[in-house]
């Protein structure tokens, strides 16, 4: 091997793993952004080994990153189930770029307006969502609820929370781990439409639901 190609090689390989490790270690960072620092410091290094070189290194940094969760064929067929359970209710069903599966239910059908008891037509949504998952190995579930931004935070951002608990516990009646699911309350942070009208107001009502499987547990 050249001489001047391995040394890069060595440079990229301890460049990217050790911005993967040092990337972990942020405690502001949310479980999605620690996987894919893991997976890109992983694929940094398989990427090196098998490119031998600091393009390889590079390369396999990216392909790690997206690797940090699994698309597998139980997360292709959830997402078919989904769709199907969610046809005509308003609820988008889609795959993140970080492979995670992606339920934004809007507020029409989630809860009534300053309720966090979960609507009559989410429950069949959330039963088809809990089927198999005690069974699957190395799955976790994301909960986030949102709000407009009528009102303060003070209302808010406990009541966004109250709404992601409830689908939490729901969620465990049906037989769901609560120790795979994470909750979280925005309240009206992170709109996607404008607060200026009604029906921009009615979308930034909304609760998220996300479903991924580690990488390592995919076989």
């Amino acid at each position: 091997m050249n001489p001047v190609h391995s040394s890069f090689t060595r440079g990229a390989l301890l460049s990217a793993t050790a911005a993967a490790l040092l990337l972990t270690g942020c405690a502001n960072m949310s479980e999605t952004q620690r996987n894919t620092a893991i997976g890109a410091g992983v694929g940094a290094v398989a990427g090196g080994l098998i490119g031998g070189n600091g393009t390889g290194a590079v390369v396999g940094a990216g392909v790690g990153a997206l690797g940090g969760y699994a698309w597998s064929h139980y997360m292709e067929n959830k997402r078919a189930q989904m769709q199907q359970a969610t046809a005509g209710t308003g609820v988008q069903v889609t795959q993140t770029a970080d492979n995670q599966l992606k339920l934004n239910v809007p507020n029409d059908i989630s809860f009534a307006t300053n309720s966090a008891a979960i609507e009559p037509r989410l429950r069949p949504i959330l039963d088809q969502f809990a089927q198999g998952l005690g069974q699957q190995p190395g799955m976790q579930v994301s909960i986030v609820g949102y709000t407009d931004s009528t009102g303060n935070d003070a209302i808010n951002n406990p009541l966004s929370l109250e709404r992601a608990n409830s689908v939490r516990d729901y969620l465990a009646g049906r037989g769901v781990n609560p120790g795979i699911v994470r909750t979280e309350g925005r309240g009206s942070h992170d709109p996607i439409a404008s607060n200026a009208t009604e029906a921009g107001r009615a979308q930034n009502r909304r609760v998220e639901i996300y479903l991924a499987e580690r990488a390592t547990a995919n076989r």
